[in-house]
């Protein structure tokens, strides 16, 4: 059997003292997409900044192991050598820096040297078409002026030049008309791969429309309390959150359906 990709045992997790996260358990293979829904404040995003470790988030239980190394108390910027990427819900907006420079520092970061200009040039050329970028985007500065829609198209652009093992995507679908929501899907679609695990991060049903999930988790106030395949998704379009706030036992989870 293949070895998890990202395992989260019994994560427990504290912004300035309040509890957030109340025993979360997860687990991702090489693969696979998952989507974790919730209503507002279940802690999602908080789970997402958690794994990647922003020094917000204060774990006081619990392990996150990803391809089986403890990586609980690692730096984000050593989370993110190793193969994590995060995509956020609200990108910053860097005026004065080109996509193209950010880009390429980003990548040297990651690999730990200087990449070649023409490998950085061919990368990136291949992305852009593949994600139907024009080349121009690459002069402008980092989401500055940027629609929603572009904001969210940069950030798969970041993800494919990176090219990370393990993508934690949230709330991507966030602020996005119906025709950006195709796009940024189609970008997204285009990036799975049996070597990569993605976690969608989202409220909506809408996203999976076009991005079929291996597994759906629903999450309400800081604990995943059911898991299921792509039909559970649309049986909380239908039914709403309501019906899981009673749920009182979390569910086994990471277990394809």
């Amino acid at each position: 059997m293949d070895k998890p990709l990202l395992v989260v045992e019994d994560l427990q997790v504290s912004v300035e003292n309040k509890p957030i996260l109340k025993g979360l358990t997860l687990t991702v293979k090489a693969g696979e997409v998952h989507a974790i829904m919730g209503p507002n404040g279940s802690g999602k995003s908080t789970l997402a900044f958690c794994l990647l470790g922003h020094p917000k988030y204060a774990i006081t239980q619990g392990k996150i192991y990803y391809k089986g190394e403890d990586i609980t108390t690692l730096s984000a910027t050593e989370r993110a050598k190793k193969g994590l990427f995060l995509a956020f819900q609200y990108p910053t907006a860097i005026p004065g820096v080109t996509i193209a420079n950010f880009l390429r520092a980003a990548l040297r970061g990651i690999r730990g040297n200087e990449v070649p200009v023409k490998e950085f040039r061919q990368l990136v050329k291949t992305q852009l078409k593949t994600l139907g970028i024009p080349d121009a985007f690459m002069s402008r500065y980092v989401n500055d002026g940027f629609s929603g829609g572009e904001k969210k198209r940069i950030e798969i652009l970041q993800m494919a030049v990176l090219d990370p093992a393990m993508a934690i995507l949230d709330e991507t679908d966030s602020g996005l008309d119906i025709d950006a929501l195709k796009t940024v899907a189609a970008g997204i679609n285009s990036l799975r791969s049996p070597k990569r695990g993605i976690l969608l991060i989202t409220h909506y049903q809408r996203l999976l429309n076009y991005i079929t999930p291996d597994i759906v988790h629903v999450m309400v106030d800081g604990r995943v309390v059911q898991s299921g395949g792509p039909e559970l998704a649309h049986e909380l379009e239908a039914k709403g959150y309501e019906g899981f706030r009673s749920t009182s036992q979390p569910a086994a989870l990471g277990v394809t359906q």
